[in-house]
């Protein structure tokens, strides 16, 4: 018969031996300067409260922002029902990035569902104050900035960080 005190311990450490480092990084800025939503009406933070919010910053052309379409198409196909909306905000790097054909041809080919804001002339990037591609931000119930990743990678504890905040109340 195991320990009821040494399974409680490694219950507990189970479920925070991967949890993602959550930190308050202040409010989430508006969806600002969009020249156009793409698989949306517009979106606003404050009606988004209540829900956890995925902020996707990419270009169509970047070969690491389309190495994070997987993931991203994925959070949104398992956690949408359960509270998370995810946002595409696309940026462009060039100057033929900016043109909504391209953008919506690249929305098909790469089946993405969720909503795309078109940030042709970088507002949004700048409230985000944001500095890279690819780059997820996630906002929590409240409206606040608690997650950041730059580039590829660390996707078990974006996941885990995307599961602990619609765990939260709210």
């Amino acid at each position: 018969m195991k320990n009821p005190i040494v399974a409680l311990l490694g219950a507990v450490f189970a479920a925070t031996a991967f949890a993602a480092p959550v930190k308050d990084y202040g409010p989430a800025p508006a969806f600002a300067g969009i020249d156009r939503w793409l698989n949306s009406e517009p979106l606003r933070q404050e009606a988004l409260r209540g829900k956890v919010v995925l902020v996707d910053f990419w270009t169509y052309t970047c070969i690491n922002c389309v190495g994070t379409l997987p993931y991203v198409k994925s959070w949104h196909a398992k956690y949408k029902d359960q509270g998370l909306v995810v946002v595409g905000v696309h940026t462009p790097e060039y100057p033929f990035e900016r043109s909504t054909s391209n953008v919506e041809g690249a929305i098909k080919r790469f089946g993405i569902t969720y909503p795309v804001a078109q940030d042709n002339g970088y507002a949004t990037w700048r409230a985000f104050d944001n500095q890279f591609w690819p780059a997820v931000y996630l906002i929590d119930k409240k409206g606040r900035i608690v997650y950041r990743h730059f580039g590829e990678g660390q996707y078990q504890e974006t996941e885990q960080a995307i599961k602990a905040l619609l765990a939260q109340p709210g």
